[in-house]
C-alpha cells in the first residue's frame, strides 16, 4: 500500500471508529435508561428492589469510626475532581510510557463515555438517595441512579490494568480492581446510593470499558 493509498484510507477508518463509538454509546445509554426506568418504576417493589433499604439500614446501623473513614477515603479518591485529576495523570503516564497513543486514547474515549452517558442518564431518571443518614453532607446534584463514583472507577482502574496488563505487568495488577469494589462498598456504607445504583455504576463502566476496547483496541492490533 502507497503512502498516498494510506493517506486517503484514514478518513474512511476514523469514520468507521466515530460511527461504532456513536452506535455503541447509543446501545449503552438506552441500556441504562432502560434500567433505571424499571428501577424506579414497574420492578421498585419487587426482589431484590424491596430489600435495598433493609441493605442500607444495616451498614447505616454498624457504622464505626475506621469504617467512616476508610469509606470517606475512597470515596473522595472517586469524587469528580480527582477522577478527572487521577484520569490526566494517567493519560499522560500511558502516553510516556508506552510512547503510543492508542492506548491513551483507549482509557479517554472510555472514560468519556463513561461520563457523557452517567450525566444523561441521570437527566432522564429521577431516583432519590436511601433514606438513613448520609454521610456526605453536601450529595452530588444528580440522581441516585446510577452510581456515578462507581462507574468512574471501574472505567479508569479496569483501563489501566488493561493496558499494563497488554504490556507486559504482571498479574498483580488486577489488584487495581479492588479500588472499584472498595468504592463500592464506600458508596453503600455511607448512604449515599441503594445497592441497585453500584451495580449499575458497575456495568455502566465495564460496558465502557469494553466499547472503547473492541473500537480502538482490537483495530490497533489489526
Amino acid at each position: 500500500m502507497t503512502a498516498s493509498t494510506t493517506r486517503a484510507a484514514r478518513p474512511s477508518a476514523f469514520r468507521g471508529i466515530g460511527i461504532r463509538l456513536v452506535i455503541g454509546w447509543g446501545v449503552i445509554f438506552a441500556a441504562m435508561a432502560t434500567a433505571g426506568w424499571l428501577v424506579t418504576g414497574p420492578l421498585a417493589h419487587a426482589w431484590p428492589l424491596s430489600v435495598e433499604d433493609g441493605v442500607n439500614r444495616t451498614l447505616a446501623a454498624h457504622r464505626t469510626a475506621f469504617w467512616n473513614s476508610f469509606s470517606g477515603f475512597f470515596s473522595t479518591l472517586a469524587n469528580t475532581p480527582s477522577a478527572i485529576a487521577l484520569s490526566v495523570v494517567a493519560f499522560a503516564a500511558i502516553r510516556v510510557l508506552t510512547h503510543r497513543w492508542p492506548e491513551a486514547v483507549f482509557v479517554a474515549v472510555a472514560l468519556t463515555c463513561e461520563v457523557t452517558i452517567f450525566l444523561l442518564t441521570t437527566l432522564v431518571i429521577e431516583r432519590g438517595r436511601p433514606s438513613v443518614p448520609h454521610l456526605d453532607l453536601t450529595a452530588p446534584p444528580t440522581s441516585s441512579f446510577p452510581s456515578g463514583h462507581v462507574a468512574a472507577a471501574v472505567t479508569l482502574y479496569t483501563a489501566v490494568a488493561l493496558v499494563a496488563w497488554r504490556h507486559g505487568a504482571p498479574w498483580p495488577v488486577w489488584l487495581l480492581l479492588a479500588v472499584p469494589c472498595a468504592v463500592a462498598f464506600s458508596r453503600l456504607y455511607r448512604g449515599m446510593h441503594h445497592p441497585s445504583d453500584v451495580v449499575a455504576g458497575a456495568l455502566l463502566g465495564a460496558a465502557c470499558v469494553l466499547l472503547a476496547h473492541s473500537v480502538i483496541t482490537r483495530r490497533d492490533r489489526r
